[in-house]
């Protein structure tokens, strides 16, 4: 895959992503991993591509009323010492790459088969269920690279405690927090950038705002999550059945 390739996939995944509420951390590490970076690398240069994404999406949810603060809090307050535990741990290449492709399997089976919860379907959310919630993503997050939006998402559809835009409001601030944490605990094991880190970030920061102005105001959610449902299926059928 040539670098210019590259660039262009990055941009279509951070749009893509950041079109129904998150950070895109699963899908840059899964694109890097393709294209041959070393996970040491992988890891921080995803989470701070997260920051940036993820924030753009959280803006422009939080301006259309979307966002849960009440529900955000006990999650959070799990999920970010956790995430600094879990970004300092480390692990093997070959393991990681496996459990990356089975993460990318938590958004593939959300946009497949979650429907949007309806207003009148909302149920009362679950102070400690939400806790240990967020504590468990958070220290996957952590582990592996990721803002822990595409674990989280589905969790909260599944439980009919947000709606669809709801859901991308929380995720996307859950990601940034995450995301902050994660390269904190990375912080102090050291941390290895890619040399290209800040074209990286343009053009991920570039598609990422495209697209969340775009799923926010404009696109049918239904056809995005499909076309990016697609796209993290063949990607975790390589990392977890290729050698790549």
């Amino acid at each position: 895959m040539s670098i210019e390739l590259f660039y262009a996939v990055l941009f279509v995944v951070a749009f893509f992503y950041a079109a129904v509420g998150h950070g895109g951390a699963s899908g840059y590490l899964a694109l890097m991993a393709l294209y041959g970076v070393a996970p040491e690398e992988m890891k921080p240069t995803a989470l701070v591509l997260n920051l940036f994404v993820s924030l753009t999406s959280f803006i422009q949810y939080y301006r259309g009323g979307y966002f849960l603060k009440k529900l955000f809090i006990p999650i959070a307050a799990a999920s970010i010492p956790l995430a600094f535990i879990g970004g300092m741990m480390t692990v093997e290449e070959n393991i990681y790459k496996r459990i990356l492709g089975v993460l990318l399997l938590f958004p593939v089976i959300r946009f497949f088969f979650f429907r949007n919860t309806e207003d009148h379907e909302l149920k009362e959310q679950n102070i400690a269920v939400a806790v240990v919630t967020g504590g468990i993503v958070g220290l996957l997050s952590g582990m592996i690279g990721i803002g822990g939006g595409i674990i989280l998402s589905p969790i909260l559809l599944l439980l009919k405690w947000t709606n669809q835009k709801q859901t991308a409001a929380i995720s996307a601030a859950f990601i940034f927090v995450n995301s902050l944490s994660g390269l904190g605990g990375m912080l102090t094991q050291g941390i290895r950038f890619t040399d290209n880190m800040f074209m990286y970030v343009i053009v991920a920061f570039t598609g990422g705002l495209l697209g969340a102005y775009l799923g926010s105001k404009k696109f049918n959610q239904n056809v995005l999550k499909y076309v990016l449902a697609t796209v993290l299926l063949m990607a975790s059928y390589k990392l977890l059945l290729t050698k790549a």
